[in-house]
């Protein structure tokens, strides 16, 4: 199997890319120069040239908070640009499997999300994924939207390098304790992405279709999230820091963030047959990965 993944650096990307060959899938990162989702007319051209069995729309623009200033930009590239990814899907016939996020909601509600909530997006960043959302789903019915949340992985920059970063030069560190959501490891995502492209790729199912939700088993608040950090990275030997609990009024941010970005996985353990595993057990991967990586 050929998939194609839109991006090149994303955590995902090189999750996909750290794992495909033990799956036997030859993974091919298209992004700039030659695929610019700012860039609608670039996306059909590059994606055809990899011949793609599935494509995985992967690439975004993530800041959550500078997308409050540059709403046109986020925008182009994660309403247009994805809508632009399922339509070449469709005219190369192909699936496609697109990444959105737990913030298409509103976080108001007590208990984790289903798939068939009312969404209600409170940033731009929120907006402009929920209209890729539904551009992906208007133009291409052989698709699937995976809904995930907090990502963080041995790539990048996420929210754990920052954890180890920042106890580096402080004993204590401030973590906001009232928002609560799904620590979600970009290795675990990447496993799931290939066992549904092998999926769509065999079976024809309608059911197979649609939206689902992918995120790590278990629950967190960002403090709680930052406490298991720093314990694995006492445990093996690294850096640690205390964690003050915070409210979010006290950490303001240019864009609002779900208080509640729990996501119900059923739908997709039900479907499919898969449920990512414990966020601690994967945050303990993941530690092990950066830490090991550091030496």
């Amino acid at each position: 199997m050929r998939i194609a993944v839109t991006g090149k650096q994303g955590q995902v990307v090189q999750s996909l890319l750290e794992l495909a060959p033990a799956h036997g899938v030859e993974l091919v990162a298209v992004g700039r120069p030659d695929l610019d989702l700012a860039d609608p007319a670039s996306v059909l051209p590059a994606l055809a040239a990899a011949r793609p069995d599935v494509i995985v729309s992967a690439a975004a623009y993530t800041a959550v908070d500078k997308a409050e200033s540059e709403a046109e930009l986020a925008h182009a590239v994660n309403a247009i640009g994805a809508g632009a990814v399922a339509e070449t899907a469709a005219a190369l016939g192909v699936p496609v499997i697109h990444l959105s996020t737990d913030y298409v909601f509103s976080g108001d509600k007590p208990s984790p999300y289903v798939e068939t909530d009312p969404t209600g997006p409170i940033s731009v960043y929120g907006n402009t994924k929920l209209e890729g959302e539904l551009r992906i789903a208007a133009a291409h019915a052989n698709h699937v939207i995976l809904r995930t949340a907090w990502i963080y992985s041995p790539f990048g920059a996420n929210f754990v390098k920052t954890m180890l970063r920042l106890a580096e030069s402080r004993d204590e560190v401030g973590v906001v304790a009232d928002q609560r959501g799904c620590p979600t490891s970009a290795l675990d995502i990447a496993e799931a992405v290939i066992a549904i492209a092998k999926r769509l790729s065999a079976d024809s199912s309608p059911a197979l279709r649609g939206t689902f939700h992918l995120t790590g088993s278990g629950e967190a608040t960002w403090a709680e999230f930052a406490r298991e950090i720093f314990a694995r990275s006492k445990a093996l030997g690294g850096r640690s820091a205390h964690v003050v609990p915070i409210t979010t009024a006290e950490y303001p941010t240019p864009a609002r963030r779900p208080a509640n970005s729990r996501l119900s996985g059923e739908k997709l353990a039900e479907t499919y047959g898969i449920r990512l595993p414990d966020w601690k057990c994967s945050t303990d991967v993941v530690m092990q990965a950066i830490l090991k990586n550091a030496i």
